[in-house]
C-alpha cells in the first residue's frame, strides 16, 4: 500500500458512503495545504542518497594512497570518528522522523566497516597478506581471500544497524560484502591464479541467488528491502552476463532473449529497476546487430527508430495502465505461482 493520497482515493471514499460529497475536495485541499510539494520531497531525498554516495565514495573506492601513509593507527581513528559520528547522526534523525536522512547515514556508516577492520588487522599482526597488498583501495578492485574478514564485519554491522535504524539502503552495503565475499570464497575454490571468466560465472550465479533471496523477502517486510536487494542482485547477474561473451549468434540473441525476461519480470513485479537493465541489455544486442550483422543494411536504422518509437508508446501505455496489465499478466500464470509471487506495491 502507497502513504499518498490522491483525489481519486478520497472520490471512492465519497462513493462508499465514508466521506459526504465535497468532503473529498476539502480534505485534499488541506492534506496539499500540510505538505511540501512533491517536487521538493523528491529533490530533498536525491540530495540525501548522493550526499550517502559522496560519503561512501570518499572513505572506499576514492580513499586515495596518501591515506595509507598516515599510519594504521590514525587509519583506524579516522575510521571509528566516521562510523561513531554517522551512526549518532541517523540517530538523531531517526528521532527527529526523518526516516531517509537517518537510513542513508546508517548505510554510509556500514561502508566504512571495511576500513576499519582494515586497520585493525594491520595494527594486531593479523594481517593475511603481504605489504604489495596493503593498499584498501584493492579491496574494490581486486579478488583476493584475505578480505573476508573485512566482508563478514561489513554484514554483521550490517545486520546490526539495521536493529537500530530499519531502513532498507542498508541492505546495498550489506548486499556488496556479500558479493565480494562470494568472488574471494571462490578463490579458495578455484585456486589462484582468478581468472575472469569465473569471476564472471561466480558474479552471474551469485546475483541470481541474491534476486531469488530477494523475490522471497518481497512484499513479506514492513519496508521495502528488497528494493535495493533487486538492484545489488541485477547488479551482479546483469554484469556478469553481460561479460559473458559468445561466439554463436544463438548465444548472443539468448541474451537478448534474457534481458526481454527481465523486462517482463519488471511489468510482474512492477520493479523498474529490472525493465532498466533489460533495457540496457536489448540496447547491447541491437547496438551489435547494428555494427555487425547489419552494418551494410540502409533499411537497420530505420527500422530500429520505428521500434524505440513503439518502446515509447508502450511506456506511456504502461504508465497509464500498470495496475491492470500487471494484474492481467498474473491472471495467465497459475495459482501456485501468484501465490509464490509477492504483493504489489505502488
Amino acid at each position: 500500500m502507497t502513504d499518498r493520497i490522491d483525489a481519486k482515493d478520497l472520490a471512492r471514499a465519497v462513493q462508499a458512503g465514508v466521506l459526504q460529497p465535497g468532503q473529498d475536495q476539502a480534505l485534499l485541499a488541506f492534506l496539499r495545504s500540510q505538505s511540501p510539494s512533491q517536487g521538493n520531497v523528491q529533490l530533498a531525498h536525491t540530495a540525501f542518497y548522493f550526499g550517502a554516495l559522496l560519503i561512501m565514495g570518499a572513505m572506499g573506492w576514492l580513499l586515495t594512497e596518501a591515506w595509507m601513509r598516515i599510519g594504521d593507527g590514525a587509519l583506524l581513528a579516522v575510521a571509528a570518528l566516521y562510523i561513531v559520528s554517522l551512526t549518532a547522526l541517523a540517530l538523531y534523525w531517526q528521532r527527529r522522523q526523518q526516516p531517509i536522512a537517518a537510513g542513508v547515514l546508517a548505510a554510509a556508516a556500514v561502508s566504512i566497516v571495511p576500513l576499519l577492520v582494515f586497520a585493525i588487522e594491520r595494527l594486531a599482526g593479523w594481517w593475511p597478506m603481504d605489504d604489495t597488498q596493503a593498499d584498501y583501495h584493492q579491496y574494490y578492485t581486486y579478488v583476493q581471500g584475505g578480505w573476508l574478514l573485512m566482508e563478514a564485519a561489513t554484514v554483521v554491522a550490517g545486520l546490526l544497524m539495521l536493529r537500530l535504524v530499519p531502513y532498507p539502503f542498508i541492505v546495498m552495503p550489506i548486499a556488496v560484502a556479500l558479493w565480494f565475499m562470494s568472488m574471494d570464497l571462490s578463490e579458495w575454490i578455484y585456486g589462484s591464479p582468478f581468472s575472469w571468466d569465473q569471476r564472471r560465472t561466480v558474479s552471474l550465479w551469485f546475483g541470481l541467488a541474491t534476486l531469488m533471496a530477494f523475490l522471497i523477502i518481497d512484499g513479506r517486510t514492513r519496508g521495502d528491502y528488497a528494493r535495493w536487494g533487486y538492484l545489488a542482485g541485477l547488479a551482479a547477474f546483469w554484469g556478469g552476463l553481460t561479460m559473458t561473451e559468445s561466439a554463436s549468434e544463438l548465444g548472443k540473441a539468448l541474451y537478448c532473449l534474457i534481458n526481454l525476461g527481465l523486462m517482463g519480470i519488471a511489468v510482474l513485479l512492477r520493479r523498474p529497476v529490472f525493465m532498466v537493465f533489460g533495457a540496457m541489455g536489448v540496447a547491447a544486442y541491437l547496438g551489435y546487430l547494428s555494427y555487425e550483422v547489419f552494418a551494410a543494411s540502409l533499411l537497420f536504422p530505420v527500422v530500429l527508430s520505428f521500434i524505440g518509437l513503439g518502446v515509447i508508446g508502450l511506456g506511456l501505455l504502461y504508465q497509464k495502465r500498470r495496475e491492470r496489465l500487471s494484474q492481467a499478466v498474473r491472471s495467465n500464470l497459475p495459482d501456485w505461482l501468484v501465490a509464490a509471487l509477492p504483493a504489489l506495491r505502488d
